[in-house]
């Protein structure tokens, strides 16, 4: 991304050194040893509990907890790695409180769930801080297997391919492993550079051989994968982003939320990285709102979210608009792009237009409304590209312009595997990608292993 490309309207130095520190600390500190056991303690470890059929990855998480409370973190981490090997990560940046915790029985009850996701994570911190290494490889079966993509869906099937004896190479696009955890969520949800520490503790195993800056259509050929490895798992995520559709949105200062995350997470010093005084976010997910808080954290003086449906349609979680409104963010809803103003090629406002449901669909009302900005950000979705995919040879099915894949993640191609969030279905979570992930794993594994 060329330097200083979200240079919209402050220079850098906004803030001082300690309010920047303070702002991008950690969401949800980590709970001591203490504060740990008095949370377990809150667990009725319900039989059939609901929390964990609400988990992508079906955790026992009764038993995790259970664990915790007897003073057994390092089992309390086996637990959560059997099914989730990147459940530190998921422990920080699920959903928690739509997922696991909006189920409790606590909850329920009383309005206030146990804490699960600060209870898994204090006990995969524990593990890793340690490095316990839970899984040694089994006997090398000499099958070779390819991994599009080093994100979490790509990461969680090789740890499980080389749990097997399997010899993984990952082919990672960007500079470094990690995917949408390294590069594509807020940094005060994953402090201390750990989606690395992770991606370390993963790799651990051995195994697995990550290279960077090998991207598919350029570098190689899906073709040449499936030639030279007895499988290949994709997991490469979303490389498109959705237009606005609106007038105008090729203006300076009009730049994609995931961008700008990515180059925030990979800022060294936050202060030379400007952001306008007046930012306005198009769009109503967990993408928009991180953008729209961040932006405020380093330095906006107004941040406007506008999404084009109500507050009850919002992908973002209750949570995460709160989390937004307590930092100063504005969020409106009913509103839709209709042209970006523009002043000497950079962006200077924003149109929008009212909108309304007629029946089940979406419509503009005709009376619009301007926003001041100096820069706009999109944050409507992305799209998965299949140029590169089907650049060679036979062509992979897709479904609803992602990749179409069965209950165990097979492709249409024979030897070919996919998950995460390039699949038709993927939901655009760490840890359904992981989930995916792991099962395709699985499902590789019996392939290689038949007869």
């Amino acid at each position: 991304m060329p330097e200083g490309q979200f240079k919209a309207g402050i220079a850098g130095g906004r803030l001082s050194p300690d309010q920047y520190a303070e702002n991008f600390s950690d969401l949800h500190p980590p709970l001591d040893h203490h504060e740990a056991l008095v949370e377990s303690d809150r667990c009725y470890f319900c039989y059939d509990a609901p929390c964990m059929n609400a988990c992508p990855t079906s955790i026992d998480i009764p038993l995790f907890i259970r664990q915790i409370s007897t003073g057994n973190p390092i089992g309390s981490a086996k637990t959560i790695f059997d099914q989730n090997i990147l459940g530190g990560m998921c422990a920080r940046v699920c959903p928690t409180e739509t997922l696991c915790e909006e189920v409790c029985v606590r909850e329920v009850a009383e309005g206030k769930p146990v804490q699960i996701g600060r209870l898994q994570r204090y006990a995969t911190d524990v593990a890793m801080a340690e490095n316990r290494q839970f899984y040694p490889r089994a006997t090398p079966t000499g099958k070779t297997v390819a991994v599009v993509g080093a994100g979490p869906a790509g990461l969680a099937a090789a740890h499980r391919l080389a749990r097997h004896g399997h010899d993984v190479t990952i082919l990672e696009a960007r500079p470094k492993a990690g995917g949408l955890n390294e590069y594509g969520i807020a940094a005060y949800k994953s402090v201390d550079n750990f989606a690395q520490a992770e991606v370390d503790y993963v790799t651990a195993i051995g195994g697995i051989d990550i290279q960077n800056g090998k991207a598919l259509g350029r570098d190689y050929q899906l073709s040449d994968l499936i030639r030279n490895y007895d499988a290949v798992f994709l997991g490469m995520g979303l490389g498109g982003v959705n237009a606005l559709r609106a007038e105008g949105e090729d203006a300076g200062g009009v730049t994609n939320a995931v961008e700008f995350i990515s180059e925030l997470r990979q800022a060294s010093d936050l202060s030379g990285l400007p952001v306008g005084r007046r930012v306005v976010v198009i769009g109503g997910g967990m993408t928009a709102i991180d953008a729209a808080v961040q932006s405020k954290l380093l330095g906006a003086e107004e941040v406007t979210v506008c999404y084009r449906r109500g507050q009850e349609h919002m992908n973002a979680s209750e949570f995460e608009q709160d989390l937004a409104a307590a930092n100063g963010v504005s969020i409106r809803h009913w509103l839709q792009p209709t042209r970006v103003l523009a002043e000497g090629g950079k962006v200077s406002g924003i149109e929008l237009e009212y909108t309304a449901l007629q029946g089940d669909k979406l419509a503009g009302t005709g009376e619009t409304l301007t926003l001041v900005a100096d820069q706009v950000f999109k944050a409507i979705g992305q799209s998965f590209v299949p140029a590169a995919l089907n650049g060679s040879g036979a062509s992979i099915d897709l479904q609803a312009g992602r990749i179409k894949v069965d209950s165990e993640g097979r492709t249409s191609l024979a030897k070919v595997w996919a998950g995460g969030d390039c699949i038709f279905g993927g939901e655009d979570l760490t840890v359904s990608a992981v989930a995916q992930g792991r099962d395709a794993a699985e499902s590789i594994n019996r392939s290689l292993t038949q007869g």
